[in-house]
């Protein structure tokens, strides 16, 4: 009998932009706002079913796919072969809460490129803290 998967917790980053939420939404759910904070895209469409390509730089190329789509609150896409990533926007007196949240981690789990999840959490959430403050100062000035 094998043991189940053990999974870990998602990361979940929030922050405040000054921003009203129909602008956020245009960031996190067009190819060019995407890869203005992100990574860039090689087309994207906030459909459901959507696939396309993350480039990851010197991770490569990332197949995605979208799973789920409501304007302008939240979005979501498979990651590779094994994560999810939700952009969750609420509004707050004209400004936009912005939480992103990358979920699927498992402790017995390698990536695509032969690295354990748990060591890849921890460096990818550390990422994602200037990723979605990139996406932030975007909105100000």
């Amino acid at each position: 009998m094998s043991n189940p998967t053990k999974s870990l917790p998602d990361v979940r980053k929030t922050v405040l932009i000054n921003a009203p939420i129909e602008k956020v939404w245009k960031a996190v759910s067009t190819a060019e706002g995407i890869a203005a904070w992100f990574m860039p895209p090689n087309n994207f469409q906030p459909v459901v079913g959507f696939e396309f390509v993350l480039n990851a730089g010197p991770f490569g190329m990332s197949p995605c796919k979208v799973t789920l789509v409501d304007p302008p609150n939240r979005l979501s896409f498979n990651w590779g072969k094994d994560w999810t990533l939700t952009f969750e926007l609420a509004e707050q007196d004209g400004k936009t809460e912005f939480t992103l949240i990358h979920g699927g981690w498992s402790e017995d789990t390698v990536t695509e490129f032969g690295q354990p999840h748990a060591v890849v959490r921890e460096h990818m959430g550390q990422g994602w803290d200037g990723i979605v403050a990139k996406l932030a100062k975007q909105f100000e000035g």
